[in-house]
């Protein structure tokens, strides 16, 4: 039951990947904003004027494409994952362990995504923190996901007997 109860857990995974990338770039014009109000550091007082701010769009479609991205790859991968897990799921522990590896792999991509992309890049370097408009929202949101993301991960990954 365990094993059915991982497969599942990444399966929803990779929904979150999938269903995530699928908006960001059905939305891809709110995509590249969102990413431009954090690099032009407009949602902060006094922010647009820092040595960091920037508008460059190189910079901005490279944030963009780098979360959605991020996403879609990485719910590929749970996919594929979650498939392989399923086929093993009466084999030896040897067998499923192994089919975890790609799924896992996923897992750890959306989560240097988002404590990179978010946390590093957007809250650090972009000084986000000090945006009262986005606090609450997407880091907040960027947090809850990496965290529960991970806990998955390693719930996942621990082994099979």
């Amino acid at each position: 039951m365990i094993r059915v109860v991982k497969i599942f857990l990444m399966i929803s995974l990779a929904l979150w990947g999938l269903v995530g990338a699928s908006g960001n770039f059905q939305n891809w014009g709110e995509t590249v904003g969102s990413v431009s109000a954090v690099t032009t550091m407009v949602t902060i007082e006094g922010g647009g004027g820092k040595w960091q701010a920037t508008s460059n769009p190189v910079i901005v479609w490279a944030g963009a494409l780098f979360i959605a991205g991020s996403k879609l790859l990485m719910g590929l991968m749970c996919t594929l994952g979650a498939v392989r897990m399923l086929a093993a799921r009466g084999a030896d522990p040897a067998t499923f362990n192994a089919a975890k590896t790609i799924a896992l792999a996923g897992a750890g991509i959306a989560v240097i995504m988002l404590f990179g992309g978010f946390i590093v890049i957007a809250e650090s370097w972009y000084e986000l923190w000090r945006s009262q408009s986005e606090l609450g929202g997407a880091l907040d949101a960027a947090f809850r996901y990496a965290g529960m993301i991970a806990l998955i991960a390693i719930f996942v990954a621990m082994p099979d007997d």
